[in-house]
């Protein structure tokens, strides 16, 4: 081999991988949100609502495991815990179907459904990874009136979890 395509090799070589790991990296598909009834993060995406970011990104309120806030604990997606921002109330039946659309379907352990600091619902997955639509049929209960409903999909392979709040009023 000539001295000259060598060196030409060596440095392809050597520097390949400089290149390749200096790239940026795919982002992730975002992952899901309450789609109906209209979650926060929906009526901030279709426009109904005035948001931030969260417009552009509705499926991407992900947050440690076990908060209690529509933003996830995310800043920038703060827009979702006002709750005097004008949200859509929906009227909904002593039992309703909420259905969640996914863009990323993750391994999960449970979804849960909270009024309060009530947990009205819980469907364990068992660590299977769901469908790119979830459905879950929620008891309130007792529970009747205005309610802001927290929804929570928990990631069975991360401490992480997904968040997302659907303002309703429960019809008895």
């Amino acid at each position: 081999m000539h001295p000259k395509r060598k060196l030409t090799t060596v440095i392809a070589v050597g520097v390949a991988p400089l290149i390749a790991v200096s790239l940026p990296a795919d982002t992730a598909d975002a992952h899901g949100w309450v789609t109906s009834p209209a979650s926060r993060q929906d009526q901030c995406f279709a426009g109904t609502v005035a948001c931030g970011p969260i417009k552009w990104e509705p499926d991407a309120v992900e947050g440690p495991k076990g908060l209690k806030n529509c933003s996830g604990g995310n800043a920038q997606f703060a827009d979702l815990d006002d709750d005097r921002k004008g949200w859509q109330v929906h009227d909904v039946n002593a039992s309703e179907t909420f259905t969640w659309q996914l863009t990323a379907q993750h391994s999960t352990s449970t979804w849960q459904y909270f009024v309060g600091n009530q947990k009205v619902a819980e469907f364990d997955q068992g660590g299977a990874q769901p469908p790119q639509f979830v459905k879950h049929r929620v008891n309130f209960g007792s529970v009747r009136g205005r309610q802001k409903v927290l929804a929570v999909w928990n990631i069975a392979d991360t401490d992480n979890a997904f968040y997302a709040c659907i303002d309703v009023n429960v019809r008895g």
